[in-house]
């Protein structure tokens, strides 16, 4: 049985989507993007234009509920299917779009640059229960305008695994769907097996921006999956209460569903967020509170009974180092969200609200995953029945250590973590130099980082990404890409 977790009653759940139907049709939804209120008036919105504000209509909202996909299928850059998105299916993700990395070397953030990219896409390409990557990083040795593009250039020069991304500006798209397409070799291809997810953010209470909308709208004409990323601050830019920031944070994403599903029906979308309470004494957003979490767990129920398949940014720390802080938050919140089912768990490596990212995190995080994705497996039997014949054995023999049995289900039964996680004897522990977590994690990033393998790309691919990227990089005032 896979064990589960609910924090909300069908009721409770029937009453917040009604509600957030009520503010979207009473009260209306901002957004800051033309073609998009021109699109939601076509089909009976109504629309302020001097707010830029549309107020929907019940019939729009069954429309687009109507025409979603209750699963989102992922590839990787070999075509070959990675995810399956959906259910209470479970997958890990890196937090995304980290302004600062933790330095090893110095043990302070700093602003990453392409070598600390490069490293940790090498890293998640050897991370097994990490199963796609992410823009993680913001390398700053690069033009401004060109940082989203090339943060995805570097994820498929140098990984397979599928990709979430995003843009922050609406000029970043093109050149990211041309290195998909690039990939795929076509965009009918690119349609078929999608290769990337985009977050896309309202802005809260209630508002999307000229490029969000666009992402949206881009994305669904391009068969790209978005993961709506609601991000209600509870008492400060959302209610207080829990309920009442799951109910903003349906408005948004349901506002978000409408948009993509009128540029095309069945656009694959997921129903995600980055909510957060807010801490009145510090002035800030603490990604690894219990409420935070309760949130998250919450709105994936909601989004399963709306019939999407979900994501949230869970499984991360507000810690500034890899200490006990970092361990308790991300544990707790990677075990919430594989208990509640969210299909795409992004977070891995992540701390500081979302604004760092450490590599010697994300392999401590890789084994809190793998012990988390056993635990969503539940108990089974395993020729546990009858029970006599294996307790004559053990009775006869004193112990099980070899006994068919044990090596028939000891590797599925039983997680092993890597070096990372010390289970050895104190003595032993001593004898092999009593690493610290910190220095453990170190030790594994180096090994697996000089362990890596380049994907298997076409080298006329490669040729082509390359050439794409710099033609962008020179649109943006830059003659040449950083030294690789």
């Amino acid at each position: 049985m896979r064990p589960t977790l609910r924090l909300l009653t069908d009721e409770l759940i029937e009453r917040i989507v009604s509600e957030a139907r009520d503010l979207l049709c009473a009260l209306g939804v901002t957004i800051h993007n033309r073609a998009a209120l021109d699109l939601l008036a076509d089909h009976g919105a109504r629309i302020d234009a001097q707010s830029e504000r549309a107020c929907l209509t019940p019939t729009l909202l069954d429309r687009a509920l109507a025409t979603v996909t209750d699963e989102v299928r992922l590839y990787d850059a070999r075509g070959e299917e990675t995810h399956r998105l959906g259910g209470d299916r479970v997958y890990f993700t890196p937090g995304s779009s980290a302004i600062y990395i933790l330095d090893s070397a110095t043990g302070t953030m700093r602003p990453p640059t392409t070598a600390d990219y490069i490293a940790f896409t090498q890293l998640v390409s050897r991370l097994p229960h990490i199963a796609a990557q992410s823009t993680a990083l913001i390398p700053t040795d690069v033009a401004e305008g060109i940082q989203d593009s090339y943060r995805l250039f570097l994820s498929l020069l140098y990984g397979e695994k599928p990709v979430v991304t995003g843009a922050f500006t609406i000029d970043s798209f093109a050149a990211m769907k041309d290195f998909q397409e690039i990939i795929r070799g076509s965009a009918e291809a690119l349609r078929e097996k999608p290769l990337t997810v985009f977050s896309v953010c309202p802005t809260a209470p209630l508002k999307w921006s000229d490029v969000t909308s666009q992402n949206l709208i881009d994305c669904a004409r391009h068969g790209i999956p978005v993961e709506y990323v609601s991000m209600p601050l509870c008492g400060f830019v959302a209610p207080v209460t829990l309920v009442g920031s799951l109910v903003q944070h349906t408005a948004e994403t349901l506002s978000g569903i409408v948009l993509t599903q009128l540029v095309r029906p069945g656009a694959p979308a997921l129903y995600g967020g980055s909510p957060a309470a807010f801490d009145v004494r510090y002035e800030t957003t603490p990604m690894g509170a219990i409420e935070t979490q309760m949130i998250d767990c919450a709105y994936a129920e909601i989004g399963k009974h709306l019939g999407l398949p979900t994501q949230a940014y869970i499984g991360l720390s507000d810690a500034k180092q890899l200490d006990a802080q970092a361990g308790l938050e991300t544990s707790m919140g990677a075990t919430l969200a594989a208990l509640a089912g969210i299909n795409s768990i992004s977070g891995p490596g992540m701390l500081d609200f979302e604004s760092c990212q450490s590599l010697e995190k994300l392999v401590v995080d890789n084994e809190i995953a793998g012990l988390t994705l056993r635990l969503a497996e539940g108990i089974e039997p395993r020729d546990d029945f009858p029970a006599r014949p294996l307790f004559e054995e053990l009775l006869r023999e004193g112990h099980l250590l070899i006994a068919r049995h044990t090596r028939r289900h000891l590797k599925r039964e039983h997680y092993f973590p890597g070096p990372v996680i010390n289970r050895a004897q104190r003595s032993r522990w001593h004898a092999e130099g009593a690493a610290t977590l910190g220095a453990r994690a170190r030790r594994e990033v180096e090994r697996l980082v000089a362990g890596y393998t380049p994907p298997a790309t076409d080298a006329a691919r490669v040729a082509l990404l390359t050439e794409r990227m710099t033609a962008e990089a020179r649109r943006h005032g830059m003659e040449a890409l950083p030294a690789r």
